[in-house]
């Protein structure tokens, strides 16, 4: 009997005719003219070959903040509370063109979001909303976003890493869909810049709004070998950006990138860091589910503080005196679930956190930690409550005894 002879694989495929798959790249460009006399931004999305794509579905939300849609092939709009829009591009090269307004208030009024005469802060995240893409197997889209700025505008900053003045790459490998996310300003800015590590910090604000930039930059120097030692994965860009009054007194995180209000300070009197904060949840990306908001926030909350103080910049008195305000805070909340935590249960969930390392480190004589917990979450798309439990079970060896609580029903 004959004895077959193997084909290397490429050869093989080749032999018999097969295809060998190569993926066709595509670009996807992103054109914002921004426009301050109407608080809008016009958004161009011109795809080089249409074909590429079957249907891009955007969530539009309410619908309020876009208007003026223009497309080549097919735009279908679905207006109402949840409004959605279907883009099907025509076969060549083609394009969608839409206006989206820039300025959003919160329920106090104050802005979110917000285009002066001089400059603007935003968010990509709105400028192309969230869509469901569906297109051709083997294609690969490559995005780029282009901002025009209107006269007088000297630059605009986002986390997304620069091509040339004004242009950005965008390549998000979490994602099939590549959109333009995280927070960007655009204007008269004044900016500082530094190389933390692996990550180039960028800290920007527009002219005479009393941003403390060096003060930030100096705070993430001095927690930064801890944030490198405890999260497996560093970004290549972070952007701080921040305004003042009437702009929203809060600190919010988005992709590579944290929204500081300049009036905020570094480090609270309660011994707490807004900024801190924030970058936990910039690099930890934790999402949740059924009702299990404590586990992001609580994670926020408690690394906030233990880098700090893993930095040196918490004595153990201070430390205290911040854990006793958390027991007190702590006591109003009957329990960790729900859609959105409230300040009495991210106190809460900080100190079963705390718990949950001791029981940890105790059980496994020091050789795993809350850090362990973190690493493993991160792994996860999303985190609920029981996929939480269970994780703590795997690090432990044996179920905890501190997950087995009322709080977590």
């Amino acid at each position: 009997m004959a004895v077959g002879v193997r084909l290397p694989t490429a050869l093989s495929l080749l032999v018999l005719g097969s295809p060998v798959w190569a993926v066709e790249k595509v670009n996807l460009d992103y054109h914002v003219r921004l426009l301050p006399q109407s608080d809008q931004a016009e958004v161009r999305l011109t795809l080089a070959q249409g074909s590429a794509v079957r249907s891009l579905d955007f969530d539009l939300g309410d619908g309020s903040h876009y208007s003026d849609f223009k497309a080549d092939g097919q735009w279908q709009l679905a207006p109402g509370k949840a409004a959605r829009g279907v883009w099907r591009p025509a076969a060549d090269k083609t394009s969608l063109t839409y206006r989206v307004r820039i300025s959003h208030t919160r329920k106090n009024a104050a802005f979110e979001t917000r285009m002066t005469p001089g400059w603007a802060l935003m968010r990509g995240d709105e400028l192309v909303p969230a869509a469901r893409l569906d297109q051709r197997d083997g294609v690969e889209l490559v995005a780029r976003l282009e901002f025009e700025l209107p006269s007088g505008w000297k630059s605009v900053e986002t986390a997304w890493p620069r091509i040339g003045k004004n242009r950005f790459r965008i390549d998000n490998v979490s994602r099939l869909f590549d959109r333009p996310t995280g927070w960007m300003l655009a204007g008269n800015l004044g900016s500082r810049r530094t190389r933390l590590g692996e990550t180039d910090v960028t800290v920007a604000s527009p002219r005479g709004q009393g941003m403390r930039r060096m003060d930030v930059l100096t705070m993430l120097t001095f927690v930064w070998p801890q944030v490198q030692t405890l999260y497996p994965r560093h970004p290549g860009k972070l952007l701080i950006v921040g305004a003042s009054d009437p702009m929203w007194r809060g600190s919010m995180a988005g992709y590579e990138s944290i929204y500081l209000h300049s009036r905020l300070p570094v480090i609270s009197e309660s011994g707490s860091s807004p900024l801190i904060r924030e970058l936990t949840q910039t690099f930890g990306r934790i999402s949740d589910q059924d009702r299990s908001d404590w586990i992001s926030e609580g994670f926020a909350e408690y690394y906030a503080i233990e880098l700090l103080r893993r930095a040196g910049g918490m004595s153990d008195e201070r430390y205290q005196v911040l854990e006793n305000s958390m027991h007190l805070l702590g006591q109003k909340a009957g329990t960790l679930r729900g859609e959105q935590a409230s300040p009495a249960q991210v106190a809460r969930a900080v100190l079963l956190l705390q718990e949950l390392d001791r029981e940890i480190r105790l059980k496994t004589r020091n050789k795993r930690s809350l850090d362990d917990m973190l690493r493993g979450v991160m792994r996860l798309e999303r985190v609920s409550t029981q996929e939480f439990v269970a994780l703590a079970e795997s690090v432990i060896g044996e179920p905890s005894k501190v997950l087995d609580t009322e709080l977590l029903r």
